[in-house]
């Protein structure tokens, strides 16, 4: 099993310097380095203080001289909000300055806020994603991108400098609804989900469509998942708890309001059904009992409750890799480096094993 860092770039509610929030990240990028996770992701997020990343592929170009053997991927880049060929060039590039150890991540996007500021009709991301993402993966794979579609007409153009290795065993696809589901398996993608619901309901649902899509389009067993939790480790039990919960619940709250899920948008936002069905889920059961079912499914506690915890997921899901959100919901750059060194030393270790 496989564990990664996934830094967000959050400043909590504008409390802080957006100065001191890239700094922090890149002094725990080095640190995920040096204490022996296997990734370092970035994400793509733009305008408001929910996440900044605006271009993970410049952040991580900068890590590939700061690092020695972590790998560095993009999670991820939100194809409708980029070109296609800029995508496949930037990340060639990347692969060449890191000597190899790039990884693919891709999305749709999610915030209305961020399409909006792109001026995009949201309404025609999942066009503007199938299209866009065959195009990347095609030109990663054979060097040359070119394309016909309406959202990205192409003429054939050879990427400078030329790819390093093809990539479908290194592209992990977000699919956080039951389309991007099956666009992963089709793309040949490993299916990335970000922790928010019981692991009974994810293996029965959306892992187990997603390794039948596989089996329609590929030869072979599906690639295990990779799932992306917030951390926070300590070792108190108490205060893990604790603390743990407020930066998670923290966090939750941030999600609700950079993607407006309370609100009506998505009923009338083509390929975003789904959304509109857990949104009205959410005002159902309320933001309280949303939140604490939120936070029962991340990674919080002692090295032993976490280590436990993470057990009971791999014998519903079977193997999985995983992802690790660690400065977060307001936490101070010291919290979030103590817990990134407490689960390297106790649970980086047996999870490695497995």
């Amino acid at each position: 099993m496989q564990v990664g860092v996934l830094q967000i770039f959050q400043n909590y509610l504008g409390r802080g310097q957006d100065a001191d929030v890239v700094e922090g990240e890149r002094q725990l990028a080095v640190l995920a380095d040096e204490l022996g996770y296997d990734r370092l992701w970035a994400v793509e997020h733009h305008f408001t203080d929910y996440a900044a990343c605006p271009d993970n592929v410049a952040y991580l170009s900068w890590l590939a001289g700061r690092t020695e053997r972590i790998r560095l991927g993009t999670g991820a880049v939100i194809v409708p909000w980029n070109d296609p060929l800029r995508v496949a060039e930037k990340f060639t590039l990347l692969d060449h300055l890191s000597d190899g150890r790039a990884e693919l991540g891709l999305g749709r996007g999610l915030s209305r806020i961020e399409y909006a500021h792109f001026g995009i009709d949201m309404g025609t991301s999942r066009e503007r994603f199938d299209e866009g993402a065959d195009m990347i993966v095609e030109a990663l794979e054979s060097g040359v991108i070119e394309g016909d579609g309406p959202f990205y007409p192409q003429p054939r153009t050879e990427i400078r400098p030329r790819p390093l290795a093809p990539v479908r065993d290194r592209l992990y696809c977000v699919g956080m609804s039951p389309d991007s589901v099956q666009a992963a398996a089709r793309l040949g993608g490993r299916l990335t989900t970000f922790t928010q619901t019981a692991w009974e309901l994810y293996a029965d649902g959306p892992l187990q469509e997603f390794r039948e899509a596989w089996k329609r389009h590929h030869d072979g067993d599906p690639p295990a998942p990779l799932t992306g939790d917030l951390m926070y480790c300590h070792p108190d039990p108490a205060q893990a708890e604790e603390k743990g919960l407020e930066y998670m619940t923290n966090y939750f709250l941030t999600i609700v309001k950079h993607y407006e899920i309370m609100s009506d948008h998505f009923k009338d936002t083509k390929g975003y059904d789904s959304y509109a069905s857990a949104s009205e889920a959410f005002k159902a059961v309320g933001l309280e009992t949303a939140a604490r079912a939120y936070c029962a499914v991340n990674s919080w506690g002692d090295p032993a409750r976490i280590l436990s915890e993470l057990e009971k997921r791999r014998k519903l899901v079977g193997d999985f890799q995983l992802n690790l959100i660690s400065f977060y919901g307001g936490m101070s750059l010291a919290e979030a480096e103590e817990s990134l060194r407490l689960f390297a030393a106790e649970v980086l270790p047996v999870v490695h094993s497995w």
